[in-house]
């Protein structure tokens, strides 16, 4: 199933309380779960004035979906192609 990253504006993410990102947690998983199984929440990471979320899903449509549902930014959403890593490089034996 494909992979995305999704890019969401929200001014101070960084500085965000623990409780209010377990909130914010909880509120996805809970759009998720009456989702269905078809989107899943990989992981995300809090910078500064983003956070930036890797989902599994159908395709982009019920990325924008779970966003709406969840009253979430989903200010880019872009298709992972392939994943790189350090052992990318190294040559196949």
């Amino acid at each position: 199933m494909p992979k995305f990253v999704i890019e969401r504006e929200l001014v101070g993410a960084g500085k965000l309380p623990t409780e209010e990102l377990q909130a914010i947690s909880r509120k996805s998983c809970g759009v998720l779960q009456a989702m269905g199984p078809q989107i899943q929440w990989v992981q995300s990471f809090v910078t500064d004035d983003k956070i930036y979320c890797v989902y599994v899903a159908p395709d982009e449509s019920a990325v924008r979906a779970h966003a709406q549902k969840g009253g979430f930014p989903a200010n880019s959403i872009a298709r992972v192609r392939s994943v790189v890593d350090p052992t990318t490089a190294e040559a196949a034996a």
